[in-house]
């Protein structure tokens, strides 16, 4: 099997692996043609690689276009299962609608950009000057009601069709954000098999086959925050498991043609 990789970091390991820089995509396509497919590309890749060159890629074309925008994941999970999502406001940025999310919203109450991940750009409001300062940064309106919690949340991994590693991230005290990046804690004990499941479940009608989500319990309710393509791999470390090996793996059971060990039934073997 042939693998053109545009992510070096996320591919250490695998053989038979030709690596490129995003940037040099064009120069080396004849490389990209002879490939069986096509790992880690950049979102602005993946309608020239799908569309264009009609090559697979991992992870999945519904996990890129799903993990690019905060926007378009919520709305994806209002379509398969809208009662694990919190309620959601998403809205363009004009004085109507600022003056909508504080008549409607109770203070605190999140708001986040739509494109970022390890914790950056999300924004606990707690008034209405910190709203306003957050309606200065964003084109478009990302409002969530605020879920009560016990200081900590699931990060569940999902690598092919399988959760690789599952663990709580324990904000520090006072904080409000969990992330480990942000400076949480790791704990892997007592992983409820219902938001296992429930995960396993949601990765599998949207397609997505790579996956970090964030999955927060709030008054006895699971619901998915959201989720990251491209996860930090620091507590899976910690747990002891191979995100590379685990995707070669997937990637045999998916894309290598299965070649029989033996003559057909039927067949003639000519020698």
């Amino acid at each position: 099997m042939k693998i053109v990789s545009f992510n070096a970091f996320r591919t250490i390991g695998m053989p038979n692996v030709h690596y490129i820089k995003p940037e040099l995509m064009f120069k080396e396509i004849d490389a990209i043609k002879q490939a069986d497919i096509v790992l880690f590309p950049e979102t602005w890749q993946v309608p020239s690689l799908v569309y264009g060159l009609k090559k697979k890629i991992f992870p999945s074309i519904e996990t890129m276009q799903l993990g690019f925008s905060k926007i378009e994941m919520t709305r994806a999970l209002w379509s398969v299962s809208p009662e694990h999502a919190p309620y959601t406001e998403i809205l363009a940025n004009t004085r109507s609608n600022i003056e909508y999310v504080l008549d409607t919203f109770p203070f605190p109450f999140v708001a986040k950009e739509s494109r970022n991940s390890m914790g950056k750009g999300v924004f606990l409001i707690q008034s209405r000057e910190d709203f306003l300062t957050y309606c200065e940064k964003v084109d478009a309106l990302y409002i969530q009601e605020y879920l009560p919690n016990d200081g900590k949340d699931l990060r569940i991994c999902v690598v092919g069709n399988e959760v690789l590693g599952a663990y709580w991230r324990v904000g520090l005290e006072g904080e409000f954000l969990h992330n480990i990046a942000q400076g949480g804690e790791l704990c892997a004990d007592f992983i409820p098999q219902e938001a296992i499941d429930l995960v396993l479940d949601i990765a599998g009608q949207l397609g997505i086959n790579h996956a970090g989500f964030d999955v927060m319990v709030s008054e006895g309710k699971y619901y998915i925050i959201e989720f990251n393509v491209l996860f930090g791999n620091q507590g899976l470390n910690k747990l002891g498991k191979s995100v590379e090996q685990t995707i070669y793996q997937y990637l045999l059971s998916q894309f290598l043609p299965p070649f029989p060990t033996s003559p057909t039934p039927g067949n003639k073997v000519v020698s």
